[in-house]
């Protein structure tokens, strides 16, 4: 297979899952189970054939033409560092929370179903992630959100209705402001293919258009990545959302809609400049401080590491928005590390409420003493998110502040330093009501989680201790990829424009 075919299958696979599930999910048993474990082994599979593919291209940079037509005439899909980075992330995830859903799902009512929109919401995040236009940004963008609206009321009870309509309501106005950001550059640039758009604006200057169309993308992806002050609709979806869909819509679909549209719209499209800079700094630091000083009060766990989320997204954002090099590096580290101990903090959740049936830290304790392996996976995850060496949030966490300090931005290092303080302190309040103390009586006849669900948890728990290797030479090109990608800036278009006629 030439390379540059595997770029559509991204699309392709969990869309015929998503079909095929449809008709034999219910007919054929174990049917769903077994696709879509097959289609998630195969995109993972893929996604990091994707990182070896950029590596030794030419111009570092795939173009599938669909059709065979030239961008900016026809649709293209463009597989470069940054889109190939982010289909490990999402396709890693994916894997180990599908397989973990084989048995977390049972206790609900219709796993087909499930997996129907699971499917979907993976084809949405891998098409956004490797498009080449604005028009199939957004309908990928859609796919995936309306799936994930779904999923978050899978239970159907009043909780997770009502959480999914607070997020489908302010979701759809995230959408809006997408839409409207892309309808105005299309009126201004005529093309909707990224490079295209890219060159016009870059010889066509405009005095009112950037400024505009950033305000708009900036609300909209700001509300998709939930970054304070637009977090409100983030702890109901996550807490009531089945701890699979959490772990999925904390680990990778904010990040995707969110964090990775703003990123390759403002430094490849819009051309980055210091005031977006500026701006994104100063919500990475807010996000920081605020998510943390409201995880210390939950006592409901999944609500907990809902708002904990909102803190380390900060950290991604504040690190993109230094805009060096070492700045840039940080945050896509602390991207990836933030999507493996964060899904795994949620699986974590999970296991405990489908053994103990509650997630109040009031009433749990001692859990340690008959579900074993998910303590110490949770303390690996709790460490690896407090930024406690040797795991891999501390690396990441340490880069950010040491490209604070490069830059002048001392305030902004002490920010990050103390969300990690305040992170490590609730995180341990997490350790010591869950799963140390004495064990309840209601609670003595417990037992750990099943095996695929365990698989998963000790999976991701490996892949926190060992996610500094990422650091050395013989893997940094994984990272260096994206960061050469986003150092690029609007360089994009010339280099898609020139991989096309390959």
């Amino acid at each position: 297979m030439k390379g540059v075919n595997i770029i559509p299958l991204f699309v392709i696979i969990p869309l015929l899952a998503a079909f095929l599930i449809s008709l034999l999910g219910r007919a054929v048993r174990n049917f769903s189970e077994t696709l879509i474990g097959i289609s998630s082994t195969l995109l993972l599979g893929f996604a990091l054939r994707s990182v070896m593919l950029v590596k030794h291209a030419p111009i570092k940079a795939l173009v599938y033409k669909i059709g065979g037509w030239m961008p900016p005439f026809g649709i293209c899909m463009v597989l470069d560092g940054l889109s190939s980075f982010m289909l490990v992330v999402v396709n890693l995830i994916a894997f180990f929370v599908a397989v973990y859903s084989f048995s977390y799902m049972e206790k609900y009512t219709d796993k087909p179903k499930f997996f129907i929109l699971f499917s979907l919401m993976v084809c949405g995040l891998n098409g956004l992630i490797i498009t080449g236009d604005l028009f199939n940004l957004f309908v990928f963008l859609e796919i995936a959100s309306i799936s994930s609206y779904a999923l978050v009321a899978f239970g159907t009870e009043a909780e997770e209705l009502e959480a999914s309509f607070k997020y489908a309501i302010m979701g759809t106005v995230a959408s809006i402001f997408v839409f409207l950001g892309i309808a105005f550059l299309y009126g201004f640039t005529s093309t909707l293919n990224m490079a295209d758009m890219a060159a016009v604006l870059a010889s066509k200057p405009s005095t009112w258009i950037l400024p505009f169309v950033s305000v708009l993308f900036l609300a909209g992806f700001s509300l998709k990545a939930a970054m304070v002050p637009f977090h409100g609709w983030l702890p109901d979806a996550h807490s009531s959302a089945p701890a699979s869909i959490s772990a999925m819509l904390s680990g990778v679909l904010i990040k995707t809609l969110g964090i990775y549209a703003m990123m390759r719209i403002f430094f490849n499209v819009l051309g980055i400049n210091q005031g977006h800079l500026t701006v994104l700094m100063f919500l990475g630091a807010f996000s920081i401080i605020t998510g943390a000083v409201l995880a210390f009060s939950q006592w409901d766990l999944k609500r907990l590491l809902a708002y904990s989320t909102i803190s380390q997204i900060g950290y991604v954002v504040l690190g993109l928005g230094l805009g060096t090099p070492l700045g840039i590096f940080g945050g896509l580290f602390h991207l990836f590390n933030h999507s493996v101990f964060k899904s795994l903090l949620f699986l974590n959740s999970g296991a405990v409420d489908y053994a103990s049936g509650t997630r109040d830290l009031r009433e749990t304790g001692g859990f340690s003493k008959v579900m074993p392996i998910t303590a110490r996976t949770n303390l690996i995850a709790s460490m690896a998110i407090s930024g406690i060496p040797p795991f891999g949030g501390f690396f990441s966490k340490l880069l950010i502040v040491i490209a604070c300090i490069q830059k002048g931005h001392i305030g902004y290092g002490l920010c990050a330093v103390v969300g990690s303080i305040l992170t490590l302190i609730y995180f341990m309040k997490v350790q010591k009501f869950v799963f140390l103390g004495e064990l309840k009586e209601k609670f003595k006849g417990i037992i750990e989680v099943p095996s695929v669900m365990r698989f998963s948890m000790v999976c991701l728990a490996f892949i926190c201790i060992f996610a500094g290797i990422l650091l050395l030479p013989s893997f940094r090109a994984f990272l260096d990829q994206a960061v050469n990608v986003l150092l690029n800036g609007t360089g994009y278009a010339s280099v898609v424009m020139e991989a096309a006629v390959k």
